[in-house]
């Protein structure tokens, strides 16, 4: 068995086995028999399908759309920390998204999704707009540049959540419970809402493996091996900001994963991004949907919201990260 095969069925296993624990463990535990026989325990079979069930879907979904899109972030700056969280693209999604909510908007044509849209406007522009900041700055878009330039946005973006959440009114408790990160309470509607978001945005992705391959080794050697290196970047930053908006729209800002899994899974199976996305988009899945149970289940009948837990994993893996590459280039000099 070659190591990339066995790479999938281990992610694939790990990803079955989370699901079952996320929707058997809890106040009620579920028994298996309820999955193929609603008839064995019907209340069981209630909190299955219409609670546990669209939880763990959408806990999966997000952390797949924000581990594929920290993975081809990673790939096409080469920056081991960029991700949607450190580059301000959350912060921008979370604008748009608290934006919808805070003044009604609606869209009659787009309906439900109108919520994801603005998410995934905002992440776009923040997206661009800290590219082209760091650009001006530091034309070679340096590691430290990105990151202290989507701290300053994401500081930026953030006053004027603040802002928003302290003019509000009816809408304090909607906005405050979703800037908190959670996909509690959310059933099958926010599952359908994101879900045509992730496969488009994941097939933009797909679409461009080779193409962040060959980005690995810089853009002047990519566009002798044929890349349209311009019209590669608007795609995987058009796919990894549609990714992201549309998951902090359904669940708020969860940080870390996009930097936690694709890293993590870097490490183990290779930087190939032909095999790098599709596994982070299953381990970010595996990853989210633990975390999830994690944050419902440490201090039952409580709920943690779940960026508390990612956090958690998250920061002292960004430390890491950072201090390794501090020391890399402190021996090299």
């Amino acid at each position: 068995m070659s190591k990339t095969v066995f790479a999938y069925i281990t992610a694939i296993a790990l990803l079955i086995v989370s699901i079952w624990c996320g929707v058997s463990i809890g106040s009620v535990n579920i028994p298996l028999e309820v999955l193929w026989n609603k008839a064995a325990d019907e209340t069981a079979a209630n909190i299955l399908w219409k609670i546990r069930m669209p939880r763990v879907m959408l806990a999966g979904l997000v952390g797949a759309s924000l581990a594929i899109a920290g993975a081809a972030f990673q790939g096409l700056l080469k920056n081991p920390l960029a991700d949607p969280y450190t580059l301000g693209v959350s912060s921008g999604a979370s604008v748009g998204a608290v934006m919808t909510l805070f003044f009604g908007l609606s869209i009659p044509v787009v309906g439900i999704y109108t919520l994801p849209t603005f998410s995934m406007i905002g992440a776009v522009m923040t997206m661009i707009a800290v590219m082209s900041f760091a650009r001006l700055i530091d034309r070679s878009l340096k590691m430290e540049t990105l990151i202290l330039t989507g701290v300053i946005f994401s500081s930026f973006l953030g006053s004027l959540i603040s802002l928003m959440v302290a003019l509000t009114g009816e809408e304090l408790r909607q906005i405050i419970g979703w800037l908190l990160g959670s996909v509690s309470m959310r059933g099958w509607p926010y599952v359908q809402m994101i879900a045509p978001f992730v496969v488009i945005g994941s097939v933009m992705l797909w679409t461009q493996r080779r193409e962040l391959n060959a980005l690995l080794y810089g853009e002047e050697r990519a566009k002798h091996l044929g890349v349209n290196v311009k019209r590669s970047k608007y795609l995987i930053l058009a796919g990894g900001s549609m990714l992201t908006g549309a998951a902090v729209a359904v669940s708020g800002t969860i940080g870390f994963v996009g930097l936690v899994v694709p890293h993590m899974t870097r490490m183990i199976w290779g930087s190939d991004h032909r095999h790098l996305l599709p596994l982070s988009f299953l381990n970010g899945a595996t990853l989210l949907i633990i975390c999830d149970l994690v944050a419902r289940t440490i201090i039952m009948p409580r709920e943690l919201p779940i960026g508390v837990i990612t956090a958690f994993i998250g920061a002292p893996v960004f430390s890491y990260i950072f201090y390794k590459q501090r020391r890399s280039k402190g021996v090299r000099a």
